[in-house]
């Protein structure tokens, strides 16, 4: 019964050019069934789009504009925006997001709800906490401004590709739980970005978001 009230829920002209277009060009690298397991040699192997953090129009920003556009400093997700119109960039989204991750939302807001709420008045311990957690951890491969050009990027043999937090679309509540469950979790295939959730505590980790939200974005900002 819930199979069938959501296919009844589907555009379904917008469902099939969406597939009509992710077969002719996504197929090659994100594969057939949106799980990148491909032939495909890349630097940075696409994500596995059925674990995504990213939501409908997330989707369609990052294919319109490309991945380097929100920060990512190895541009292997091109900007299809010169290829499609705006119809078939939407079609390609609404595809991929109700085929390969109809339930993205459902498991975002149950990870969410499962993590510990955040102490009231407690501001300026958050601050001092991010701030020190920031440059501890995360600076290494971010960078000391959040522009992914950290010390760590420049080992020639062991290349990472941190993104630039200061152009990413994710939300603050998505950078708390790609920081807490790590990249691989939601469909990296490098385990660059790893998971913190057992160093530090729900609070600790939305202290950092904090910082990169309040400060280093901000500054971008500015």
């Amino acid at each position: 019964m819930a199979l069938s009230l959501y296919a009844s829920q589907l555009d379904q002209d917008q469902f099939d050019l969406g597939k009509q277009i992710y077969e002719e060009t996504c197929i090659s690298c994100h594969g057939v069934d949106g799980k990148a397991k491909t032939q495909m040699q890349l630097v940075v192997k696409p994500r596995d789009l059925t674990k995504t953090l990213l939501d409908q129009n997330q989707t369609y920003l990052t294919t319109k504009f490309g991945a380097h556009y929100w920060g990512a400093k190895a541009d292997i997700m091109p900007s299809f925006d010169s290829v499609y119109n705006e119809e078939q960039l939407r079609a390609v989204t609404y595809y991929i997001v109700h085929h390969f991750h109809p339930d993205r939302e459902k498991r975002i807001n149950t990870l969410l709800k499962e993590s510990q709420p955040i102490p009231k008045n407690k501001d300026k311990k958050m601050a001092k906490w991010g701030k020190k957690i920031y440059k501890r951890n995360c600076g290494w491969c971010h960078g000391s401004k959040g522009q992914g050009d950290g010390v760590a990027t420049k080992n020639p043999i062991n290349s990472i590709y941190p993104y630039d937090l200061t152009k990413t679309l994710l939300t603050k509540d998505q950078i708390f739980l790609y920081a807490k469950y790590g990249g691989h979790y939601f469909g990296a295939f490098k385990t660059d970005m790893p998971s913190w959730k057992k160093k530090y505590n729900d609070f600790k980790l939305h202290s950092v978001i904090k910082y990169i939200d309040e400060v280093l974005r901000k500054k971008n900002k500015d």
